[in-house]
């Protein structure tokens, strides 16, 4: 097993692997990105409403591209990764599509030696908390940055699925936080036969431990909702049953895959 220690050197070191094969693939559709497609969701279009000229720290950011659409809605944008890959190439796309765009790379708990300011907004989205130990210093990042009655929007996937097997049929894994997920991982989920392996350390949030962080440090839940389907086809055996809707074929719409957050910052 890896020393968890040297969690954020292992999980870069997969991060760094995945980022160009991720900017190649049809996942993340770069070409037509670059030519004015949003890689935003309906759901959290929903949830962010009208954000022209408000302030937005994207926390967890990956390669830019959905702190660039948000910077096309008209927010002023910075937006953080801890992969350096990720973020040089953030700033190339953003060279690329004529949007400004702040990046930052650095583990999101090390933020404030990096950045000194308020947002109105702080965003995050699909597959970001897995990857921290501690949610209660995550929520205190976002409590910091966020300016008076200032918003936290976030959207995951849901953390029943993460109890189950790679097939999604046994469960195999502890709902709730029970220590560090330790897993070699080949390939990626934007191409399974990518010829990259890495290690990767992580870890399972339950619904509780989320919101409990949340309201520990000074926010309010004002909007908590779950979605029974996913807008990626990330997972084994899964089906569209709409545009940009999938499902897993064997639970149909019987189980939750995505939540969402919002939560205002208190005086």
């Amino acid at each position: 097993m890896k020393d968890i220690k040297d969690y954020l050197k292992v999980n870069r070191q997969g991060w760094n692997k995945r980022t160009p094969y991720h900017v190649k693939s049809d996942f993340y559709d770069v070409k037509n990105f670059i030519k004015g497609k949003s890689s935003l969701n309906e759901i959290e279009i929903n949830l962010l409403g009208n954000i022209k000229g408000k302030s937005l720290l994207h926390l967890q950011c990956h390669f830019g591209q959905d702190t660039i659409s948000l910077g096309r809605m008209g927010a002023k944008v910075t937006g953080v990764d801890f992969s350096d890959k990720a973020i040089k190439y953030a700033n190339l796309l953003a060279r690329k599509t004529n949007v400004q765009a702040v990046f930052i790379c650095c583990n999101i708990y090390d933020l404030p030696n990096y950045l000194n300011k308020k947002f109105d907004i702080v965003f995050s989205s699909y597959g970001t908390i897995g990857w921290l130990p501690d949610l209660n210093r995550w929520a205190k990042i976002i409590s910091k940055y966020l300016k008076s009655n200032g918003k936290f929007i976030f959207v995951e996937f849901h953390p029943f699925i993460w109890m189950f097997d790679d097939k999604l049929k046994n469960i195999d894994y502890i709902y709730f936080n029970s220590g560090p997920i330790v897993e070699t991982i080949k390939g990626t989920y934007t191409d399974r036969n990518a010829p990259i392996k890495n290690d990767y350390i992580c870890w399972n949030h339950s619904l509780s431990e989320v919101l409990n962080s949340l309201i520990k440090n000074g926010l309010t839940i004002t909007s908590f909702d779950e979605f029974d389907y996913s807008p990626y086809n990330y997972l084994y055996n899964m089906e569209e049953f709409e545009p940009k809707k999938f499902r897993i074929k064997h639970f149909q719409n019987k189980i939750p895959m995505i939540y969402s957050i919002i939560a205002t910052k208190r005086k």
